[in-house]
């Protein structure tokens, strides 16, 4: 990943939580007052990687609409006319390894407090809480916005 080169670089997380909508909204906000860009990062991995020992086969990944979600997911949370200094990143891994390689040399990692599969009574999901505890910038929680 590039540092600082072109000013501060915030990563955030994104996988289409509501908590991660209201993350990326904060991460761009952000980057407008620091003069930064924001790295906008969903992460993809093939089910059954870690416990089953034959060759992992998702026949129904499709790389090409992994992005179109993620452009679509940044224009919900962003409105039709996402910031021009976001840059979509679909990477393949475990959300948690992703993100913390994504954050190396960035200023911080902003992560939703819960994601598609969190416990709504958890006061943290357990990527963010992980991510929390091991990232090498501050990290940012942030928590879905109230109807």
């Amino acid at each position: 990943m590039e540092t600082e080169a072109a000013g501060p670089r915030i990563v955030v997380g994104v996988d289409g939580s509501p908590s991660s909508h209201a993350a990326v909204r904060w991460a761009v906000r952000y980057a407008g007052l620091v003069g930064g860009r924001v790295d906008a990062v969903a992460a993809w991995e093939m089910p059954g990687i870690e416990t089953w020992s034959a060759p992992p086969v998702d026949s129904d990944f499709d790389e090409d609409n992994a992005r179109q979600r993620l452009a679509e997911e940044l224009r919900e949370a962003l409105g039709a006319d996402p910031a021009g200094s976001v840059r979509a990143l679909l990477v393949r891994g475990h959300p948690v390894d992703v993100l913390l390689r994504a954050a190396e040399g960035a200023q911080a990692l902003v992560v939703g407090s819960h994601g598609r599969r969190g416990f709504t009574r958890a006061l943290l999901g357990s990527v963010s809480q992980h991510i929390a505890q091991h990232a090498r910038c501050p990290v940012v929680i942030v928590r879905p916005d109230r109807p």
